[in-house]
């Protein structure tokens, strides 16, 4: 498997350039602009939705194996292609239950993986009665096309709810009706996990990272989380489970919950390379996007382990429209000892978008209060980024 066709042109392909290169890949990439950050690094690129199969189909001509940059395809309109032998990694019936958010928490719920309580918002007649056992605050989602919490809204009251759900630009942009409601979770702390599954069955994960989200946007990743190891093991255990069940080839991300009496919850799980896996890049000795293409092409895992005590990882995202690069805000951050700094490429900023990522490498001298350190790294990136 040299070619590889990759559906969606973000910055999640665009970071599987170095591991390509490496392995001698060469990447082809389906995205709908020409401004996209994989058109860059891309072999060849189709401009075309990430949805349009007929694309796709001239995508499955030009490579190897097709794998995925995000969820937002079409399955149905796909699997005409898989019948003709066009090989997906992840293949289809893996993606199948997880791209629908209610599907996905009804398959992990039937697998025995320990869920939030939640419930389809179909009926809206039967509402009043269904919610009585979750009670508020409760987590409105869309079951499709929602992430970066786009799609999810914190909802403290039943009039609330009933004002979002009739509220004609949520329900134009997230189609109708097509909405999960679920208990609200009063965390102690996020979580997430990087797991890899290969042709062959083997699976190597990654160390389990905290997540620090903001309006459900993940602005920082700390790894490793200072958790137990039984912990550990227990979310390594649903990573095998939930693998291992769909017959996967390729990388997933786990998000979870830690509640304050020591519970683990999944929260949501991404079919892809993921945001909570970024730190790999320069703190493991095989990054999350290397051990994609080398479970999508066939190739021996990697060595998942951390090469360092620790990092931590802050997101640059968006806090104004502009067209911006941002230049002397990424200098200065740079300078900062053991900083790497990955740019994304995009020509315009707007608030809350993903512009780029730093991730800083921690030593040994910082193990004993690792996670404080962590923190104050992150926050004096945050304090060169954001304006005051």
């Amino acid at each position: 498997m040299k070619r590889v066709g990759v559906i969606g042109g973000g910055q999640l392909a665009w970071m599987m350039a170095d591991a390509a290169q490496r392995l001698g890949v060469e990447l082809i990439v389906q995205t709908p602009s020409e401004h996209d950050p994989a058109v860059s690094i891309a072999q060849e690129t189709i401009f075309a939705p990430v949805d349009d199969a007929s694309a796709t189909e001239i995508l499955a001509q030009k490579c190897d194996v097709i794998t995925f940059e995000n969820e937002f395809v079409n399955l149905n309109a796909l699997s005409g292609l898989a019948q003709q032998g066009v090989c997906f990694r992840p293949r289809l019936e893996a993606l199948a239950p997880l791209l629908d958010k209610y599907h996905q928490r009804c398959y992990l719920r039937d697998l025995g993986l320990p869920v939030p309580q939640f419930f389809a918002l179909d009926e809206v007649e039967n509402l009043k009665s269904k919610i009585e056992y979750l009670g508020f605050p409760a987590v409105l989602k869309s079951r499709r096309h929602g992430y970066d919490g786009q799609g999810t809204f914190i909802i403290q009251d039943f009039a609330t709810l009933e004002q979002k759900l009739s509220d004609e630009s949520t329900t134009k942009t997230f189609n109708q009706s097509l909405f999960l409601l679920e208990e609200f979770v009063p965390f102690e702390r996020e979580l997430a996990i990087i797991a890899v599954r290969s042709v062959e069955g083997e699976i190597v994960t990654y160390p389990v990272v905290e997540t620090q989200q903001e309006q459900q946007v993940c602005r920082r990743v700390i790894a490793p989380a200072e958790i137990t190891p039984n912990q550990v093991a227990e979310i390594e255990a649903i990573a095998h489970t939930l693998l291992n069940s769909l017959e996967v080839v390729g990388i997933f991300g786990i998000e979870l919950f830690l509640s304050a009496d020591g519970k683990i919850l999944v929260n949501e799980i991404a079919p892809r390379t993921h945001n909570s896996g970024h730190f790999s890049l320069d703190a493991c000795e095989t990054s999350q996007f290397e051990q994609h293409l080398r479970a999508v092409c066939g190739l021996p895992l990697g060595n998942p382990a951390l090469q360092c005590a620790g990092a931590v990882m802050v997101n640059l995202l968006g806090y104004e429209n502009s067209h911006s690069d941002y230049q002397s805000q990424r200098q200065q951050i740079a300078e900062i000892p053991q900083a790497y700094v990955h740019w994304y490429g995009k020509t315009e900023s707007r608030p809350g978008r993903k512009l780029g990522h730093i991730t800083v490498l921690l030593d040994n001298q910082n193990q004993e209060s690792a996670g404080a350190y962590a923190n104050d790294i992150a926050h004096n990136i945050e304090s060169i980024w954001y304006p005051r």
